[in-house]
């Protein structure tokens, strides 16, 4: 079996106040999840921090600069919901490098994964719901202005709307977003994707597969990318504290085979991050976590 290259670094679990709502715990878990199940039987791949210039391709350069001195003003601390302390912003500089390194991996192996990433609500100025910086928009255009993809799909998932993916990339047309989120769930106020898709309360997983079904096909035939970003997010599932879908364990890997094989069908590179997942039950969560390593490790052994 051809392994999947998995990239994974130690800062991807930053230190937080005791009893902070975020479940960061499950990043770490995730790795030794992946580990435990023979997915990763040659080690991670560890990226570079990401550097202030890296950064500043999709952020304002000002807010790049008050998130590194951990600077930022008080009311953007609080839309970001995390403390920006020094651990926090190196998980971001860490999770930012990890999914470039991750994409760049794609490009070469066909599939490649990050064991975070997805923070798609940081804006061009601001960060926000859990997201400091966006790793997705950031690698894109990353490999964008260097002429290694002409094209990309963006790819999300989550539960909740890429707001943030969606603001850092309006201006490029070569990058297309596409969202299919709750649509009654966070943020209220929604940046306009390429192409949303707003789903009701309680869908469940055949609705939701049928719903991806519509559009998933035609996106990838009308914009052909070189490269898919996949935000595996595990929030749609039916026992995630921050959903409104209704999802079971197998409908997250039946959605997941299908992003896959719609991608490597065409030959095309697809690159996952793990995306948003809410639960004090932090190993069920980094289970869940997982299952789009599995997906892409089952592809592999197809190729």
């Amino acid at each position: 079996m051809k392994q999947v290259p998995i990239v994974y670094h130690p800062a991807y679990e930053a230190l937080l106040p005791d009893g902070h709502r975020f479940p960061m715990r499950k990043y770490g878990r995730l790795a030794e999840v992946v580990a435990e199940i023979g997915l990763a039987p040659d080690g991670f791949v560890k990226p570079e921090e990401a550097s202030a210039e890296l950064i500043a391709l999709a952020h304002d350069r000002a807010y790049v600069d008050q998130v590194l001195a951990c600077s930022v003003p008080r009311e953007i601390e609080r839309r970001i919901g995390l403390p920006v302390s020094e651990s926090v912003v190196r998980r971001a500089r860490a999770s930012a490098g990890g999914t470039l390194l991750a994409a760049r991996l794609a490009l070469q192996h066909g599939l490649s994964g990050s064991t975070a990433g997805g923070s798609h609500h940081g804006q061009r100025e601001t960060g926000a719901g859990f997201c400091v910086f966006n790793d997705v928009a950031i690698a894109a255009k990353a490999l964008h202005a260097e002429g290694a993809i002409r094209h990309a799909l963006i790819v999300d998932l989550d539960v909740h709307q890429g707001d943030g993916t969606a603001d850092c990339l309006r201006d490029e047309p070569d990058l297309f977003t596409f969202s299919m989120h709750a649509e009654k769930n966070y943020p209220v106020r929604k940046i306009p994707s390429d192409l949303d898709v707003g789903l009701p309360d309680a869908m469940e997983d055949d609705a939701y597969l049928e719903a991806l079904q519509a559009h998933l096909p035609r996106l990838f035939d009308a914009i052909e990318p070189d490269l898919v970003f996949f935000n595996a997010g595990v929030d749609p599932h039916r026992d995630d504290k921050l959903g409104r879908l209704c999802l079971s364990d197998e409908g997250l890997r039946r959605r997941d085979g299908y992003v896959i094989e719609q991608a490597r069908s065409r030959q095309i590179p697809l690159v996952a991050v793990v995306g948003g997942g809410y639960s004090a039950d932090i190993d069920a969560l980094a289970r869940r976590h997982a299952i789009v390593f599995e997906a892409m490790a089952a592809w592999s052994e197809r190729e």
